[in-house]
């Protein structure tokens, strides 16, 4: 069976070599990659362009073509039976196109979760990384609904359930995850099928990163009651919180560290892990950011959810 890995770019410039330098090192080598750009203005697609000597390049150009949009457009083009979707700011492990195309081979599945971990280059990195994100033991892989930075589905079935959805901007991988799920039930999780990604640098791309997941599934209608116990949490019970620390004191005080010990503990059991042998101040510090960066993300995904769920109703979705 023909095997084709498919992604988009825009924009990546040097940032795009790291991943076309692992799919060259891959134990199972593509039979081809499509590239979609969605109108780069910098020297991405001359880069690409050099990697022809080396990969099985082919190339289409699709100016302001949204994510959803670049990708079906991809797969469109492609000539494999199994497509290998991933992502421009990655590098994959050596193993991850022969980890994700054995299943499908051997006729056990139709669709292939790939994993994905952090590539820190700095500490707020490695804290962000651990807040943000989860291990692999945080995951049930009945219920594993994989990024399109590490996934393999056969062509029939993106033709079977009708692509990735091109409205929609943010989510889409994860409508089309739903879709998938729903026509061939459970995936099978190869969790050595490693994308390994930078975490956001700073607060405010995290911000914005939160914000546009969360507008994505108002657009979607997706986890609405995650949604409404995040507002719940903060618009109920935060306040009642507040009011019996300064009716009660004691008890509010208790119920306030609790909230949080509750609310940090699984990040702060990652960043344990991930910070073995750093200073104790260092750590610290990095044990500190944990409830701000959570804070953080809440905040976007409070903001974000609402526009688009306006957005679903304006556009009768």
């Amino acid at each position: 069976m023909r095997f084709s890995v498919i992604l988009t770019v825009l924009n990546e410039g040097e940032a795009v070599r790291p991943l076309l330098d692992s799919l060259i090192q891959q134990t199972r080598f593509p039979d081809e990659v499509v590239i979609c750009d969605g109108g780069s203005r910098d020297n991405t697609l001359e880069i690409l362009e050099e990697y022809k000597q080396w990969l099985p390049l082919k190339m289409l150009v699709a100016p302001g073509a949204n994510i959803s949009r670049g990708r079906n457009l991809a797969i469109a083009a492609a000539t494999g039976q199994i497509i290998a979707a991933t992502d421009a700011g990655v590098v994959l492990s050596p193993t991850w196109l022969e980890e994700l195309a054995a299943p499908i081979e051997r006729g056990e599945t139709a669709v292939v979760s790939g994993w994905f971990e952090p590539d820190p280059y700095t500490d707020f990195e490695v804290v962000m990384g651990a807040t943000a994100l989860p291990a692999r033991s945080d995951i049930d892989p009945q219920k594993f609904l994989p990024s399109s930075r590490s996934v393999a589905f056969l062509k029939e079935a993106w033709t079977a359930v009708g692509g990735y959805p091109e409205w929609l901007d943010y989510s889409e991988d994860l409508l089309f995850d739903l879709a998938l799920r729903e026509e061939y039930g459970i995936f099978v999780w190869a969790d050595t099928a490693i994308a390994y990604f930078r975490p956001r640098p700073n607060l405010r791309s995290f911000f914005r990163q939160y914000y546009l997941y969360a507008r994505g599934d108002g657009k979607a209608n997706l986890w609405p009651k995650r949604h409404a116990i995040r507002y719940f949490t903060y618009l109920v019970g935060l306040p009642t919180v507040f009011w019996l620390i300064w009716r009660e004191k004691l008890v509010g005080w208790l119920l306030f560290f609790s909230g949080i010990v509750v609310y940090c503990r699984r990040p702060a059991q990652r960043l344990w892990v991930s910070t073995w042998g750093w200073r104790p101040p260092s750590r610290l510090r990095a044990f500190a950011l944990i409830p701000i960066i959570r804070i953080v993300g809440d905040m976007a995904k409070m903001l974000g959810y609402p526009v688009g769920l306006l957005w679903r109703w304006r556009h009768h979705r």
